[in-house]
């Protein structure tokens, strides 16, 4: 492995100079010597030691990205389309911004302290925290805490969120408008005060403004792995009282046009379904799917500049920075009769 010792000895440098250069203290070293160093530094391959500056520097350049939604055992975070968008922008953005990004998966107040014991992170970016044991020990970290969808604030974290409830509202609405009465709201667990309570609500309100009595039995919560989803899908088919289905996530939405179709039933002819977030699958099933549009790139983009400004210690006016939605038609909703 090459070593500090080893680049000043083929630039003819002292150590202290190289250290110098590549920890950017090269305030009075002379241009062409920078270039030498930096040159001989290509040559050999040195890779500096992350670990040793951040001991130097108290800076890591790591940031963690913890997400505390519950999901089902056998399945990864990056395997629903959405979050690997999502990921991929903020893994991009931080890049650009000279830091590495650690992915994990945290259920616990435990398992988040002893991520922190082991890990030297700059700052932490996180989803699925509510107002919990879990969100008070994140609330005594002396590290940068940028939230994404979350309904809890702190004075000293960021969040981005979107416009949730109005996603949910348009949404309904939407299938209102075109004559849908017995409409099923399709969603994984709903918890209080998070991102699918609030799409619950819009659901609620839309139906409440059109007179539509609401219905407990239409709402049904499940994982949105591809065996659960395809079964709901199959399950909507003996139901005849159903003429429409929204989905909370695109990803699941897909799963039931498959297990719809799988049991004869064709989309949007014998029953509408509908989705959220617009992801690239959208376009890809059969018919291609009406959905609520979100940016996720956009979001990650804004969770990574909120972080870099709490590590800068800029000055941030607005902590909170919600994102519209937007309604997408495509082919997977049709029209019924209004008179009945």
């Amino acid at each position: 492995m090459t070593t500090i010792k080893d680049i000043a000895q083929a630039a003819g440098v002292s150590c202290t100079t190289v250290s110098n250069v590549i920890h950017g203290r090269a305030g009075r070293v002379s241009a062409e010597t920078i270039a030498r160093i930096n040159e001989t530094i290509e040559k050999l391959g040195y890779v500096p030691n992350m670990s040793a500056r951040s001991l130097v520097s108290s800076s890591s350049k790591v940031i963690g990205m913890i997400s505390h939604l519950a999901r089902n055992k056998n399945e990864s975070i990056v395997e629903d389309p959405f979050h690997s968008a999502f990921i991929g922008s903020i893994e991009k953005a931080l890049r650009e911004n000279g830091y590495y990004l650690m992915l994990r998966t945290v259920e616990t107040t435990a398992d988040l302290l002893t991520f922190l014991r082991n890990w030297n992170v700059d700052g932490l970016i996180c989803t699925g925290v509510f107002q919990d044991e879990f969100f008070d020990a994140l609330s005594g970290l002396i590290i940068p805490v940028v939230l994404i969808d979350s309904y809890v604030t702190h004075p000293n974290m960021c969040n981005v969120g979107l416009e949730d409830y109005n996603g949910g509202y348009t949404a309904t609405r939407y299938l209102i408008g075109k004559g849908h009465k017995n409409i099923a709201f399709a969603s994984p667990t709903i918890k209080k005060r998070g991102v699918v309570y609030e799409r619950f609500l819009g659901y609620q309100n839309a139906l409440a403004e059109t007179s539509i009595a609401f219905r407990p039995e239409l709402v049904f919560e499940q994982e949105l792995d591809v065996n659960t989803t395809v079964a709901l899908g199959k399950n909507l088919a003996n139901r005849n009282d159903i003429t429409a289905v929204f989905s909370t996530a695109d990803i699941l939405a897909a799963g039931i046009v498959s297990g719809l179709s799988q049991a004869g039933k064709k989309v949007p002819d014998d029953i509408s379904v509908m989705g959220f977030d617009d992801i690239n699958l959208c376009q890809l099933t059969t018919p291609l799917l009406t959905t609520i549009h979100q940016d996720a790139p956009l979001k990650g983009k804004l969770a990574v500049n909120f972080l870099i400004d709490l590590l800068d210690n800029n000055p941030i006016q607005n902590r909170e920075i919600i994102l519209p939605i937007q309604l997408v038609e495509r082919n997977s909703v049709k029209a019924v009769n209004t008179e009945n």
